[in-house]
């Protein structure tokens, strides 16, 4: 029997938790209500009181009754919630949570499913389900549960998706994945233009004994990938695909944010970098591309994905920009250049193969890089089989034991 929390505003959406917390009950298991409303009394008997959720974000209930303000009470109720929550699991008296909620609702309720980790199960009944949900996931597994209708009583409609959303928190707490053998963990980056490289290095990190978490570097991957290193639960990087900086530089759609980069080198995490991808800028399909960029080179990557060339000038700054977070690095990094491309469409023969631009990065680089960081340049393209070679050696030479490297 599993303890499921119920994190909502039990004032104006108490019959609709109230029902759910019916539904989980009849599957077996025991709720914990946690209330964020402030608007009138709850409809649904707390577990935990709005007064407890509000004193652990510093707030009277007091204070914010009397300012009328609801924009501030969701950023209070948004401010102690992740707190309860994450005691809660901690203390292990929950094993999942579910909310139900509009736009207020699902901004409270996801803040606090994001102090949750990975793996913990987390479920959000939405009217904004369907929408840009990014702000509210962030780079947690939080299930974003589309309502339909407005979470407004419980009719023909809510009734459904209610009592399967109930079901679906009730199964995520039930399937318990099985434990397997615990390896040391090594993160990577890997892009469509990266992946024979990543995968080969890959290969030879599992062989090592080493489990290898490959992410997607599209933004929200590069800064999950990031997030996972902060947990101290890694204990080495293999960011070969950096292109998420390209995007955060020049104005692309697959930007990961200024902190990219940072959490290994400020945790002192064993590193091997290099300049994977930084060659291309992604947007959407063509008409979506700024006018600014006329004239540039482009490749139509799908009818949904236009990649863009750098230019030298945005390569120079983006080895000084690589470099300055190489330059906060307390552990081991070394930095491979594959000389000859870097990435499968900036090889020789192909469309954005432009010497003159890749050597702005890598001259740039290597400028604004510490003395003490090692720079390996390579006489082949990102993708040659001594690259990937090269890269994963290198960075089994910067773990330190249990394992024996080979």
């Amino acid at each position: 029997m599993a303890t499921i929390a119920i994190l909502g505003t039990m004032d104006t959406k108490g019959e609709e938790h109230a029902f759910v917390a019916q539904q989980i009950q009849k599957r077996g298991h025991k709720t914990l209500v946690i209330d964020l409303g402030i608007l009138s009394d709850p409809k649904l008997k707390p577990d935990v009181t709005r007064d407890e959720v509000l004193a652990e974000a510093g707030v009277q209930l007091a204070e914010l009754l009397a300012k009328k303000d609801r924009g501030e009470a969701v950023a209070a109720m948004s401010k102690g919630a992740p707190v309860v929550l994450a005691k809660l699991a901690a203390g292990r008296r929950i094993d999942g949570v579910i909310s139900l909620g509009g736009g207020g609702g699902t901004a409270m309720a996801t803040a606090a499913m994001r102090a949750l980790p990975i793996g913990f199960p987390k479920l959000m009944v939405s009217t904004l389900a369907s929408g840009n949900t990014a702000q509210y996931i962030g780079v947690k597994d939080i299930v974003m549960f589309p309502s339909i209708v407005d979470v407004s009583g419980i009719n023909r409609i809510s009734r459904q998706i209610l009592a399967r959303a109930a079901g679906a928190i009730c199964g995520m707490v039930e399937a318990q994945p099985e434990t397997g053998e615990d390896k040391p963990v090594i993160v990577a980056s890997m892009f469509g233009n990266t992946t024979v490289c990543v995968q080969h290095a890959q290969k030879i990190l599992e062989e090592a004994g080493y489990e290898v978490l490959v992410f997607h570097a599209t933004g929200i991957g590069g800064r999950t990938m990031e997030s996972l290193i902060e947990t101290g639960l890694v204990a080495g990087v293999l960011d070969l695909t950096t292109t998420e900086w390209a995007d955060e530089l020049v104005g692309g759609f697959l930007g990961a944010g200024p902190a990219r980069l940072e959490a290994a080198a400020r945790a002192g995490i064993p590193a091997v970098v290099a300049p994977g991808c930084l060659d291309m800028v992604n947007f959407h399909a063509p008409e979506t591309v700024p006018q600014k960029f006329a004239g540039r080179n482009f490749y139509q990557h799908n009818p949904q994905v236009t990649l863009m060339r750098t230019t030298p000038a945005e390569n120079a700054e983006l080895g000084k920009i690589i470099a300055v977070k190489l330059n906060l690095s307390k552990g081991p990094v070394s930095v491979l250049l594959p000389l000859k491309g870097i990435s499968v469409i900036s090889a020789p023969g192909q469309k954005f193969h432009d010497p003159a631009a890749d050597d702005s990065l890598f001259q740039s680089l290597k400028a604004a890089l510490r003395k003490d960081i090692e720079v390996i340049e390579m006489d082949c393209a990102i993708n040659d089989v001594e690259f990937a070679e090269a890269c994963a050696r290198k960075l089994l030479k910067h773990l330190k034991p249990p394992l024996e490297t080979p």
